[in-house]
């Protein structure tokens, strides 16, 4: 899987969504992201590439302090940009952060493509590597570049190979990310299947304890089925349950975020 090629694609089609909203007036609120406008949106996909760029540029083995504001080579004009902890931004999306954007996630495209993989730097996660960062922010730029366009309309799905890798790294890590880091139900073995509709591959999950285990052997209380990319959507709770065909225990398909916790 070319994951670069993935993100050079995603992040791309995000700036042709957001720069549709140049000169129309007030920037649209973003439905999936009920706090943020599409200048919102933008700021923080900028921000979060101008951050991992530099980690990985840099080699850092410790985030960078949230004073240093050097990190993301902000314009000295900035007039309707997002302010940190401000949100929601009204008024116009402004050019120059849609251009700020654009050639922020070129340099994180050319740092992954001139770093190696295996090259230790900090992340937020068990792997300290630059691949963690180029898994993530491939899928990060997906589902933002789907945020953006179903701010504007119909959104375009996530590619079939981008979200059956982003369904596992789901419960590879993000799962037990989010139950680390906000309060998250104990589970008590329960058990969901996710069965793809447009391909061969289906996950099983139980939750015991603290602990996500993928892969659970064992009959499901619940199955949820749909292409990978409303599997991969749901997931990330961008489409309700009722998108997906379940079957099974509908109140284990209740619990399951309380068990896994938008971060």
């Amino acid at each position: 899987m070319d994951r670069l090629a993935y993100f050079r694609h995603e992040v791309g089609a995000f700036e042709v969504a957001v720069r549709r909203v140049l000169g129309a007036g007030e920037a649209p609120f973003v439905p999936s992201c009920p706090e943020w406008t599409v200048t919102d949106l933008v700021g923080h996909l900028g921000a979060v590439h101008r951050l991992v760029t530099a980690v990985v540029v840099d080699r850092l083995t410790a985030i960078p302090e949230h004073s240093d504001a050097s990190v993301y080579h902000l314009p000295d004009e900035r007039d309707g940009w997002p302010v940190p902890g401000k949100a929601p931004t009204p008024g116009p999306l402004p050019v120059g952060l849609v251009d700020w954007f654009a050639d922020g996630a070129s340099a994180l495209a050319a740092a992954f493509r001139d770093t190696p993989g295996e090259t230790a730097v900090w992340t937020w996660s068990e792997e300290q590597t630059v691949d963690f960062w180029v898994r993530m922010q491939t899928i990060e730029a997906a589902v933002h570049r789907w945020d953006a366009e179903n701010a504007l309309g119909p959104a375009a799905p996530i590619a079939a190979e981008l979200a059956v890798d982003a369904i596992r790294q789901n419960f590879e890590v993000m799962a037990p990310a989010r139950r680390e880091r906000r309060q998250a139900s104990p589970g008590a073995g329960e058990h969901l299947r996710f069965r793809r509709t447009d391909g061969p591959e289906a996950w099983s999950v139980r939750f015991d304890g603290d602990v996500v285990h993928l892969d659970a052997p064992g009959t499901a209380d619940v199955e949820l089925a749909g292409t990978a990319s409303d599997l991969m959507l749901f997931l990330w709770q961008r489409i309700p349950a009722d998108h997906l065909t379940a079957t099974g225990d509908q109140a284990v398909l209740d619990r399951y975020f309380t068990l896994v916790p938008a971060l």
